[in-house]
């Protein structure tokens, strides 16, 4: 890296002279997070369960919609709304109505 940044995955830093990967318009990320195959859950952030989802033999997590919900999350009363308002919050151009 030729200028400090902070990962879009872990968060954490990247110092000068660390490598890092970046896309223009994307940001940057550590090379080690780079090989991350977990989903981040779109309700509560946490790591979406991708090694122990039902669906792991099926999905390709390179081709799938990042907005999956981790089985907490999904075992929730209301999984549902909640994942449509945080929908709604990262997308607010959409202006759905929830």
């Amino acid at each position: 890296m030729k200028f400090p940044g902070t990962c879009i995955v872990c968060k954490k830093k990247i110092e000068i002279n660390e490598i890092g990967l970046w896309a223009k318009g994307i940001g940057v990320k550590h090379q080690a997070c780079a090989d991350v195959v977990e989903l981040r859950c779109a309700v509560c952030g946490g790591p979406a369960g991708c090694p122990k989802c039902e669906f792991a033999a099926d999905c390709d997590l390179s081709k799938v919609s990042q907005l999956c919900i981790c089985k907490k999350c999904n075992d929730d009363k209301d999984a549902f709304i909640s994942y449509q308002k945080a929908i709604a919050k990262k997308f607010p151009i959409l202006n759905l109505k929830i």
